[in-house]
């Protein structure tokens, strides 16, 4: 019981580390540096989507049957992998075998993190500090984030390459600490007669459970629109800032300081939700959400209202996070949060190359617009739908 204890803080340094990712605020313009066009640089980002959406369940699945342990460590090494081929590829190709290894590095690690850390605290049967310990995670997030962009961006302005090269060390270190994480017992997913069988059986089982928790799916679709929307304005808008004049060092402040506000609202989220609830916290964070989407089309605003836009990005992820991790059994958490990062990767893979070709055609302020109409629509769909789903209950 002790070492499941100790999970919640190594996890706290498990994020340090590996989100101190110096590349986080600069790779599109270290892709722009290689010559590699917005349209192109899109592609990447499709390309790691696509093998992202082929992989997810599949991964989810290796977590539940493997060990989230075991799934975390391999997600390290693809990532080390990936950082590599970053720095000596000079070419598309190479590229986008790179961001096929980010996206295995990713799907490895993306359900099995989560679920590492809350069937800990269910076997302590203290699951419900889960908002606590994840709202204290993303700090230590955001701060990993603050530091790296304006760390990588002053780095960026002398040398792109050793942005990666101390990336690659940090990602070493972090292979060794994940080698350190106690396997939680609960969860343990039935053994069939073969491997292929209990994949499988995994799988099937687990789209059975979300097919019978319509919630479940609507707050996993909840949240990844507003992080397709997000992400995309988060990526593009590196190179927007950098069009109208900004240093490395200066985006890197910009992305900073939405991270700090970040932090701020992740670890105040479970005292917002027990105050508001999550119905009319989603509600209000929605509206919220447009008008900002909107801001980051007017000349002048888009640099504040991306910053607060963040600030949003880091309450949901972890208010919405809780409320689905409580809807999901034990023995089907990393599958079933593997697809959730499936569906982020379906909506990527059709709007982020879409907003780098209308970018290279008509400029960014515009392509934002785009993006501004989108998020209107989409969000306030949902917004529907949340207060049918109130009415009804």
């Amino acid at each position: 019981m002790e070492n499941l204890k100790k999970n919640i803080y190594k996890d706290y340094l498990f994020t340090l580390v590996t989100r101190f990712d110096l590349t986080h605020g600069i790779w599109l313009l270290y892709l722009a540096s290689k010559g590699l066009n917005l349209f192109q640089i899109g592609l990447m980002e499709t390309i790691y989507h696509i093998s992202s959406f082929l992989m997810e369940i599949p991964t989810g699945a290796v977590a539940d049957i493997f060990g989230r342990k075991t799934s975390r460590i391999l997600g390290r090494v693809s990532t080390c992998i990936a950082i590599t081929i970053m720095i000596f590829g000079n070419n598309v190709v190479w590229f986008a075998v790179s961001f096929f290894f980010t996206a295995l590095g990713n799907n490895l690690e993306s359900g099995a993190g989560d679920a590492l850390i809350y069937d800990s605290l269910k076997e302590l049967n203290i699951e419900n500090d889960y908002m606590k310990v994840r709202g204290r995670n993303e700090l230590f997030f955001q701060i990993a984030k603050t530091f790296s962009l304006i760390l990588g961006g002053y780095i960026a302005t002398l040398s792109y390459t050793s942005v990666y090269m101390i990336s690659l060390v940090f990602a070493v270190i972090s292979i060794i600490h994940a080698f350190s994480f106690t396997e939680p017992q609960i969860g343990r997913v039935e053994k069939k007669h073969n491997i292929w069988e209990t994949f499988s059986h995994q799988v099937v089982s687990s789209f059975k459970v979300m097919s019978g928790k319509k919630e479940l799916v609507e707050m996993i679709i909840a949240l990844e629109i507003f992080s397709t929307f997000y992400t995309t304005e988060f990526f593009y808008m590196q190179n927007h800032l950098k069009s109208l004049g900004n240093s490395e060092f200066q985006i890197g402040i910009i992305l900073s300081i939405g991270a700090l506000l970040a932090a701020l609202t992740a670890t105040q989220a479970y005292k917002l939700e027990a105050r508001f609830k999550i119905k009319k916290l989603l509600t209000v964070t929605i509206i919220a959400a447009v008008i900002l989407f909107w801001g980051m089309t007017i000349n002048g605003v888009e640099k504040y209202a991306f910053i607060f836009l963040t600030a949003i990005e880091g309450l949901l992820f972890v208010v919405m996070g809780d409320y689905i991790n409580k809807l999901i059994p034990s023995d089907k958490r990393a599958t079933i949060l593997s697809f959730q990062s499936m569906i982020f990767s379906l909506f990527m893979i059709i709007l982020f190359p879409t907003v780098g070709k209308l970018g290279d055609l008509f400029g960014l302020r515009n392509a934002f617009i785009l993006v501004a109409i989108g998020a209107t629509i989409s969000l306030f769909i949902l917004g529907k739908i949340i207060q049918k789903r109130n009415n009804t209950k």
